[in-house]
């Protein structure tokens, strides 16, 4: 890292933590990510025991995303509510449509403004950074709603420099590999159910035992499709790694398996969107 983007980096992690400071007490919706951990462990940092980072559990977190995402805040002594959220009972949730996300956050949002009134809590906070702000991220609008701060986009961070900092306070998940919840694996248009997210749940884990650190499998009913990491990519292409591929998947319940050349890539499934569903997902809401 050059000097002048040293530098750069330092200013904005004062001003992050002068925002944090400024919100004087703040619950931090935390799913475990490297973005939202980060947020959590310097509100901390800001605020002490004014804070609170909030786990929603539902059917789409994994058990071991939740293991690991509650191991990081005992570790760094960060408070912290795990909540159950019943995003699954929304019809409109379970819909899966382009507004899945909306629908989503706001069962999330709704739930920690609960909780905030309860504890006497004047804001809430989540992991947006400046990055996110370009991308298709209906949660976003879910968010305004509930008036909920993004801290990390306020100061200009972007993931890139999030993850830097991340390191440099000796995080350990720093690196950690994105980690979208399981619904973001199912087809749009296809229901979200509890035995689909469970399915992928298994088969991902199945494939993490395998030895594949980046991987998503994409729930298209009997079929499924595997992006793995392209850097990982050539350790799959050999035909006994296929067959072992083939045999674990297919004991989650899938009939097909296939392999997406593409490899890992997250959203891939946004791009079956019309433009028009993506517009009307950013603005009917709003």
């Amino acid at each position: 890292m050059q000097y002048d983007e040293y530098v750069e980096l330092e200013t904005k992690r004062d001003a992050l933590m002068q925002i944090l400071a400024e919100l004087d007490g703040l619950l931090v919706a935390y799913s475990g990510g490297a973005d939202s951990a980060f947020l959590a462990w310097a509100a901390h940092q800001a605020l002490g025991n004014r804070m609170m980072a909030v786990l929603a559990d539902s059917s789409s977190l994994p058990r071991a995303e939740l293991a690991a995402a509650l191991d990081f805040v005992r570790e760094h002594g960060i408070p912290v509510r795990v909540i159950s959220t019943n995003e699954l009972s929304n019809p409109e949730y379970a819909r899966n449509d382009a507004q899945r996300c909306f629908h989503c956050k706001e069962e999330l949002f709704t739930q920690m403004e609960i909780l905030r009134l309860e504890m006497g809590y004047p804001h809430l906070a989540y992991g947006m950074n400046l990055d996110d702000r370009g991308e298709f991220r209906p949660g976003q609008q879910a968010a305004s709603l509930h008036r909920a701060r993004a801290p990390l986009a306020e100061a200009g961070l972007t993931k890139a420099e999030i993850r830097a900092l991340a390191r440099e306070a000796g995080l350990s998940l720093w690196n950690k590999p994105a980690a979208a919840c399981l619904a973001s694996r199912i087809e749009y248009g296809r229901p979200v159910t509890a035995d689909a997210l469970a399915q992928v749940e298994r088969a991902e884990a199945a494939l993490h035992q395998l030895g594949f650190a980046r991987v998503r499998v994409r729930h298209h009913g009997s079929l499924a499709r595997i992006e793995i990491a392209r850097e990982e990519m050539p350790r799959a292409l050999t035909l006994a790694t296929l067959d072992q591929i083939t045999r674990e998947v297919r004991n989650c319940g899938f009939a097909f398996v296939t392999l997406d050349t593409e490899g890992y890539r997250s959203g891939s499934m946004n791009v079956v969107l019309p433009a028009d569903a993506i517009r009307a997902a950013s603005t009917e809401i709003a």
